[in-house]
């Protein structure tokens, strides 16, 4: 059995199945999240179920965060009871999609009192975080990066960026303006299709045979759009949340962002359309009403 106490703050769709993974690898746990109805199945495996994240960090080796946004990130992390206050973990991993800015803020504040940022956000949705076939961008000190693998592998495939932090935040941005804008042009090129008169089904197997296949019509399409579900796993407001991170990041560096944002303001368009709860499929929804078709089949 691992000897290291792990803590996890943050249960929800991507945390709970990872922070599972962990306990079913022989970890011991002490977790935190704001829903309680978040922690119950971790705290009926074992786990110690801790009121804070800075009980978390006085708890645990080390502690694991996967959180929605950049300010509940840094609010976890140097807030009142956050990780900083905790009396014993030394290494913080943020799974989370906060981008760099945030990051580089984060190891800021963690260094004055010795504890190191493992910047390692996550990519493969729900489904990857279950099966344990996440892609996880890893940036940190090699010497740290050593410490935590034996960890992070249990979620997947590692990749390391570099030893600076923000590194893996940059990596995982620019993965995920791909991922949104092969959504918007796959939704446009099919709407097209079938308002032309061709099936849908039939556009994505021929797309999937030829140079147009991508993550889009590989997957989110045949599962949760062609059917009309919209219910692939991932909403709307984190992937708008994302893009726009990622175009903000690009522009502070002076890399133009032409498509990049286009894509923020076709999310910007499904969130205020549909709220930021819905799945970020939803966006076919919006080309589905602008062309007067249903991407069916």
């Amino acid at each position: 059995m691992p000897d290291k106490i792990i803590g996890f703050v943050g249960l929800g769709r991507m945390g709970g199945p990872m922070a599972g993974r962990l306990l079913d690898a022989g970890y011991s746990l002490s977790v935190f999240d704001t829903q309680a109805e978040a922690t119950k199945p971790l705290v009926q495996r074992g786990a110690r179920l801790a009121k804070s994240p800075a009980e978390v960090a006085s708890s645990s080796d080390i502690v694991l965060a996967s959180l929605p946004t950049p300010d509940i990130v840094k609010a976890v992390a140097l807030g009142a009871d956050g990780i900083v206050k905790g009396n014993r973990a030394k290494i913080l991993i943020d799974l989370s999609t906060s981008g760099p800015g945030a990051a580089k803020l984060v190891a800021a504040g963690l260094a004055p009192n010795n504890i190191t940022l493992v910047d390692a956000p996550v990519s493969g949705g729900i489904k990857g975080a279950v099966n344990g076939t996440l892609a996880v961008m890893v940036s940190c000190p090699k010497d740290t990066f050593a410490e935590v693998e034996p960890i992070l592998k249990h979620f997947g495939k590692i990749f390391f960026t570099g030893e600076l932090p923000g590194l893996a935040q940059t990596a995982k941005l620019a993965n995920n303006l791909m991922a949104a804008a092969a959504l918007v042009i796959t939704s446009e090129a099919v709407a097209m299709g079938v308002k032309g008169g061709v099936n849908a089904k039939v556009l994505i197997d021929i797309f999937n045979a030829s140079s147009g296949r991508n993550s889009a019509t590989e997957d989110k399409f045949p599962r949760a759009v062609l059917p009309g579900t919209y219910d692939f796993g991932f909403t709307t407001g984190l992937s708008y949340k994302d893009v726009r991170l990622c175009v903000d990041e690009a522009e502070a560096m002076g890399v133009p962002m032409v498509c990049g944002a286009v894509v923020r303001q076709m999310l910007a368009i499904t969130n205020a359309k549909f709220g930021a709860s819905s799945d970020f499929t939803s966006i076919a929804k919006v080309l589905e009403e602008w062309a007067g078709v249903q991407m069916r089949g």
